[in-house]
């Protein structure tokens, strides 16, 4: 007969164990057969029983070993592996001029680093029901239901070094708002008559390719355009603005039309402008090598189709 472990403190398990439920752990549930999108504590627990590595285990057990070795297979973030043959090459000028050095060389006063992007699709969503304040008992209360009343494009430019911000909203992206964007901040001091003004993009419709740099030269000699390599937007420093404009004025996203949220997003960029900072950077071409000799050394299967 099993006595009680009421107040007997907590149960020991050999090592064995232990290293068996983490191994478990660091598996896809889906190789193991079970139909699970990721595993819980609780579902580790229940499936190191059933597979007769413990007999019992609580889930609290299961999460304070994985915790010690912060292992957390509850949680995922996506990611795609580079596939720019170029991306180092493309990849560590940005980081060099996030760094203060163009080809080798420290940057002249004279020049400047911008990042510009755009921000499309932003719905207008107006709710059936007034959004209630905060109270006591709890914060806003957003009703679900909505009615669309179009959508716009939010372009920004963000000076890397000081902090500066222009922003512009348009029907919908393209040339044409994108090159509005530009001649923004280009036609204004210092930019205009700056020696060099390195402008940050990705590979976006409007502003790929070197048919964009000859357009864009054409209108201002002294832009440096310097592209992002595919699926590298997370090179360009306005892709930070924006999710801060997502997380801080846009959710929930309560707007009666697009007038009303356009006067949003521009009254946002000017008070974002009062405490703006540049941002702290810290990714270097050390971290990109390191980065890049991690997924040079982990292929994933290619899955043929039949």
């Amino acid at each position: 007969m099993r006595t009680s472990r009421v107040g007997a403190g907590p149960r020991l398990f050999p090592p064995q164990v232990r290293a068996e439920v983490i191994a478990l752990a660091c598996e896809l549930p889906a190789e193991k057969g079970v139909p699970l999108s990721r595993w819980s504590a609780v579902e580790l627990a229940r499936e190191a029983a059933s597979r007769g590595i413990v007999e019992r285990i609580s889930g609290v057990t299961v999460w304070r070993w994985l915790s010690e070795d912060a292992i957390r297979p509850w949680s995922f973030r996506s990611w795609i592996f580079p596939r720019d043959p170029r991306f180092n090459e493309k990849a560590g000028p940005i980081l060099d001029l996030y760094e203060g050095r163009w080809e080798g060389e420290l940057l002249h006063p004279g020049d400047f680093v911008v990042c510009a992007d755009e921000k499309p699709s932003i719905q207008a969503r107006k709710r059936k029901h007034p959004t209630l304040p905060a109270t006591p008992a709890g914060g806003q209360k957003v009703e679900h239901e909505y009615e669309r009343r179009g959508a716009l494009c939010y372009l920004a430019a963000w000076d890397a070094r000081r902090a500066k911000l222009f922003d512009r909203c348009a029907p919908k992206d393209g040339i044409e708002p994108f090159d509005a964007l530009v001649e923004q901040f280009m036609s204004a001091e210092p930019y205009r008559n700056a020696q060099r003004v390195f402008l940050v993009i990705d590979n976006g419709s409007a502003h790929r390719g070197k048919r964009s740099i000859d357009r864009l030269r054409g209108d201002w000699p002294n832009l440096i355009v310097v592209h992002t390599p595919i699926h590298a937007s997370w090179l360009n420093q306005a892709e930070i603005y924006f999710s801060i404009v997502q997380r801080k004025a846009l959710q929930p996203n309560d707007f009666a039309d697009l007038e009303t949220l356009e006067q949003h997003l521009l009254a946002f960029g000017r008070r974002y402008q009062q405490i703006a900072r540049p941002f702290e950077w810290k990714f270097t071409r050390t971290d990109l090598n390191d980065l890049l000799n991690r997924l040079d050394a982990y292929q994933p299967p290619l899955h043929l189709a039949a």
